[in-house]
């Protein structure tokens, strides 16, 4: 029998996502992303549909690469407008109990102990509910407004990740001891400073000697989701995260991709099952194949050639408007998201993917495969591709939302209960707790565990 199938919905604070263009259907209803109720209603759609969280997408930039200019993009809503993510967070924490909420931030922009105390506030406020989608920021034109004069190498910004990581994991797990917060009225004494300790934290890009500003929340560290597609990427996602996010076109190349994640994780001295793997997914569902189908022909009538180009260009770095319709994908090197300009090579070996096809492919859902029938069609299809690829779960995205994430929860969710490979109820607890089983916090061999105990081992790693 295949494992537990886990899902996580995928949506960004903005108009257009995964599928330019679609924002024009008439039942489509991203245009109230501005509005509380339409994120609140998602949440609690969600948890009716026992979600494990819902993963918010987030850019710090514009794709102004197509034809050198932003006009696309802004034309298109092509991920623009965008608003900030994590202020969302609370009102849907609120509405809902147990839905976790995995947030995209860039450490390429803010400073680790600012950013620390946002995260640590978030998971106080979401009564350990919060992750953290940790990604480096790969649109130059997010560089340039922040004051740098370009975008660091792809590589570079690993190596930047790798010490703003070791900066939060002190902050997180080592500053405040258990026990630190007494609340002890008769004394007077709220925190024992004896118990708060200094990080001292002198490396290469950055300095912090001070302490935490925040007592520990439920999960210290919240769950930390990574999607690096590349070498570095894996590697650093073998050391450091608990979920993973691929955007895979085809099983073989997601089966490669989860085996070396896996490696990666078993080479850095971890269990390769303490992380699980997500596939953006998007799924077009009807009562039977022939009604999804139909449903399927209509959304593509509104799907954006120039907003797709838009996505492809701003992904991989390059401007896609040089190149005619028909002409066939060329493989490029680029400081982007290597692994983009890769996508296409890697689906079919044999075939010449043309600048048409692939806008087409990027029109609904993204990188990520669509899958279109019914209940029993696409069950099979998630349960095909969990056994083929060892992946544990599919991120999805919508095509015309809520509708899409309504049909998942309306119609296929009941399908994958009845087959027992779906949850019926949430686990109690943290995060950390409904997604793996044990504790609330990092637990050792993971390298977050060792940044503890620094009233004893100073700046050093405890043992």
């Amino acid at each position: 029998m295949t494992r537990e199938i886990r899902l996580n919905a995928f949506d960004m604070n903005c108009v257009g996502h995964q599928s330019p263009g679609l924002w024009r259907h008439p039942r489509d209803q991203a245009w109230t992303y501005k509005d509380l109720d339409y994120w609140v209603n998602l949440a609690k759609t969600l948890e009716r549909g026992k979600f494990d969280g819902l993963f918010i997408a987030d850019v710090l930039g514009i794709y102004d690469v197509l034809n050198g200019s932003k006009d696309a993009a802004i034309r298109h809503s092509t991920q623009v407008p965008v608003n900030d993510p994590l202020q969302l967070v609370p009102a849907m924490a609120y509405a809902t109990e147990h839905l976790g909420f995995g947030l995209t931030a860039s450490l390429s922009f803010e400073h680790p102990y600012t950013f620390a105390r946002r995260l640590s506030t978030l998971d106080h406020l979401t009564r350990g509910r919060a992750g953290w989608n940790i990604v480096t920021s790969y649109l130059e034109s997010g560089a340039r407004n922040i004051g740098q004069s370009n975008q660091a190498r792809h590589d570079d910004r690993y190596d930047v990740a790798e010490e703003y990581l070791q900066v939060c994991y002190k902050l997180w797990e080592g500053s405040w001891e258990d026990g630190a917060v007494q609340r002890d009225r008769v004394s007077g004494i709220f925190t024992d400073p004896a118990k708060v300790h200094e990080i001292h934290h002198e490396g290469k890009y950055f300095s912090v000697p001070g302490i935490h500003l925040c007592e520990p929340s439920p999960q210290r560290t919240p769950v930390l989701y990574q999607a690096g597609a590349s070498k570095r990427g894996k590697d650093f996602a073998g050391q450091n995260a608990e979920c993973v996010f691929v955007a895979a076109p085809s099983k073989s190349v997601l089966k490669k991709y989860v085996a070396n994640v896996r490696q990666a994780a078993a080479e850095a001295g971890r269990n390769p099952r303490d992380i699980l793997t997500f596939n953006l997914q998007t799924v077009i569902l009807g009562e039977t194949d022939a009604e999804a189908k139909a449903k399927f022909d209509e959304y593509r009538k509104y799907v954006s050639y120039e907003g797709a180009l838009a996505l492809i260009s701003g992904w991989t770095g390059i401007d896609f408007g040089q190149f005619a319709p028909d002409e066939t994908l060329r493989h490029r090197y680029t400081d982007a998201v290597q692994s983009a300009v890769e996508t296409f090579t890697t689906v079919d070996p044999d075939k010449a993917w043309t600048v048409r096809e692939m806008a087409d492919w990027v029109g609904i859902g993204g990188f990520g495969p669509v899958f279109v029938g019914s209940p029993s069609t696409v069950a099979d299809l998630l349960q095909e591709w969990i056994e083929d690829t060892d992946v544990d779960g599919f991120n999805l995205a919508y095509a015309v939302t809520p509708e899409t994430f309504e049909d998942v929860v309306n119609l296929l969710v009941p399908e994958l209960q009845k087959r027992g490979v779906y949850k019926n109820d949430y686990r109690s607890g943290t995060l950390r707790e409904k997604l793996f089983g044990a504790g609330p916090r990092l637990q050792a061999p993971h390298p977050g565990a060792n940044y503890r105990n620094l009233r004893d081992h100073g700046s050093q790693v405890a043992a």
